[in-house]
């Protein structure tokens, strides 16, 4: 995600950082800023002139972009019509699944008749596609772009399926709505002091989830932040000020793996207090579900960094606790937004997972898990034990040798198996199913892949610690 184009921000009154040279910025700089400013003000008032309506059909106004009709191409009543459509077929779809349960008991894992013939209705509702002449619809697209710019969302239609627009629009809404009862909980106010973007290091990304950074930052809507210390400050002059002061070049504690550019550091909650904090500050801005912010002291945090020869540049990390009772390898997982879709969330699993199995555990994430560390879990679990069932040369398995083999927990080998429908329960025995069909796409898919990105145990140079 390259860095768009900015300009240098506002003064940096208030931090410790701030000196004489902040207040000497460039003039063209502030015109700059001013104009841009003065384009994002028009823009909002745009879109804040009629606030009735709301995308989710259930409010009659709206207070963000996000529950904004207009900016989705949509009028209030076509909001109205299609909550009601979606409350019907939720009502549905609820009945139909309180039927199967009462019809069937838990242990059968075979799809019903009913279950079936709905993923054949999705699968035959993704085939068809409006045809519209590319050329047509790319002009479509072209003079939407420029007659409305940033003040609304892309045209969609086309793209995708009917069906699954229809999926994209329900999240829309559902997330929308999530915001709205946010705000009403006083957890988000109205005048909007969320960060929306942070400029680290050579990206600018946006942010995804509210972050209880100070109220003097995240009323700033940008925050600028060190990649190498993660420290968060005010404008862009505190930040190239402070990267000609910084020594940092990669995270504190020790370095337990290096293999090519990539490392993993361990570092002690205890030991580097601020450097955590503002790690799971950061972090926070991407996962939903995380809690931890400050309290940090019992936590070990493992960062994994891609090094150039500029430093070691922040890739994610984990965490997990240093006594867990549960066994938990993992209390929080993040992969940053610019190193997602490329291989990295399943090497900090993988890595967990070694580390579990140096220390002679079985281990398992802490739970709740966010919606993108659940679909990445599920992904790996399903690779290891379709490697784990193509190596293995006996008649009979058992879930204990292979939860003793992959470190992995038993609950979760049994959900993926069940989720793979290779769990089947006959003559009051449990069968695993060693289904090849899956074996085979794993093994096309392992070879396209290459080995790139995997972790390597040799390269690893830790011992569990002993004591807090």
């Amino acid at each position: 995600m390259p860095r768009r184009k900015r300009n240098a921000g506002s003064s940096s009154e208030g931090t410790e950082d701030s000196d004489f040279s902040a207040e000497h910025t460039d003039s063209s700089e502030s015109e700059a800023h001013a104009v841009q400013n003065t384009r994002l003000t028009r823009s909002s008032l745009r879109l804040s002139r009629s606030s009735q309506g709301h995308l989710t059909g259930k409010h009659e106004r709206h207070f963000s972009i996000s529950g904004c009709p207009l900016y989705h191409n949509l009028s209030a009543d076509e909001c109205k019509v299609k909550v009601s459509s979606r409350d019907k077929h939720v009502e549905e779809r609820t009945l139909s699944q309180r039927q199967d349960e009462n019809r069937h008991s838990v242990r059968q894992q075979a799809q019903t008749e009913r279950q079936l013939r709905y993923k054949e209705k999705v699968t035959e509702m993704r085939r068809k596609r409006n045809s519209v002449p590319p050329k047509e619809q790319k002009d479509k697209f072209t003079e939407h772009r420029q007659t409305h710019s940033s003040s609304r969302e892309p045209l969609l239609e086309n793209i995708t399926s009917d069906y699954d627009l229809e999926l994209f629009r329900k999240a829309q809404a559902r997330a929308s709505d999530d915001l709205e009862k946010l705000r009403l909980q006083g957890q988000v106010t109205e005048g909007g002091n969320m960060i929306k973007t942070i400029v680290f290091g050579r990206y600018e990304l946006d942010t995804w989830y509210h972050s209880p950074y100070p109220e003097e930052y995240a009323r700033l809507g940008r925050l600028y932040m060190c990649e190498f210390c993660l420290k968060y400050m005010k404008s862009q002059t505190i930040l190239r000020r402070h990267m000609a002061k910084c020594v940092w070049k990669h995270p504190p504690g020790d370095e337990i793996y290096r293999k090519g550019a990539i490392s993993v550091f361990e570092v002690d909650g205890k030991k580097n207090k601020i450097y955590c904090q503002n790690l799971c500050l950061l972090a926070k801005l991407f996962l939903d579900h995380k809690t931890l912010y400050y309290d940090v002291e019992p936590f070990l945090f493992y960062v994994m960094t891609e090094a150039d020869n500029t430093g070691c540049h922040l890739v994610g990390y984990f965490s997990k606790e240093k006594n867990s009772f549960l066994n938990y390898n993992v209390s929080c997982i993040l992969t940053m937004p610019q190193y997602m879709r490329q291989g990295y969330g399943k090497m900090l699993i993988d890595f967990s997972y070694l580390l579990s199995k140096v220390e002679e555990k079985v281990g398992s994430p802490e739970r709740p898990l966010s919606d993108l560390g659940l679909i990445s879990y599920r992904s790996y679990w399903k690779e290891v034990l379709l490697r784990y069932l193509h190596n293995f040369q006996g008649k009979e398995i058992s879930i204990k040798e292979i939860s003793q083999e992959t470190a992995v927990n038993p609950v979760d080998i049994v959900s993926t198996l069940q989720s793979l429908q290779m769990l089947k329960y006959w003559k009051g025995k449990h069968l695993i199913l060693k289904r090849q069909d899956l074996i085979d796409d794993w093994k096309t898919k392992e070879a396209k892949r290459g080995s790139n990105k995997t972790i390597d145990p040799t390269s690893l140079k830790w011992s569990p610690p002993k004591g807090t």
